[in-house]
């Protein structure tokens, strides 16, 4: 059931990033934060459960977190410059 929910709310999240950069806004910018937040919890949380192993574990969470991270900083450059103009 945690595998479920972990991967639910990581294609969520990286579905939700994609919009979030067609459409940025500051109250967007913390909602991915919060499923970026609670797909590294529940990842932690799958690791000490089922005792996989962290070294392939490690490199897939860093794969998606990098591809997160980079369009949340992308959508965060664009609502800063329509903020400023």
């Amino acid at each position: 059931m945690l595998l479920i929910l972990h991967i639910a709310i990581a294609l969520s999240s990286l579905g939700y990033t994609t919009y979030l950069y067609n459409t940025p806004s500051r109250a967007g910018v913390n909602t991915a934060l919060t499923l970026v937040g609670t797909t590294l919890v529940s990842g932690t949380a799958l690791v000490a459960v089922t005792h996989s192993n962290i070294l392939s574990t490690c490199v897939t969470g860093l794969v998606y977190l990098g591809a997160v991270s980079f369009g949340i900083v992308a959508a965060r450059g664009k609502l800063s410059k329509a903020l400023n103009q």
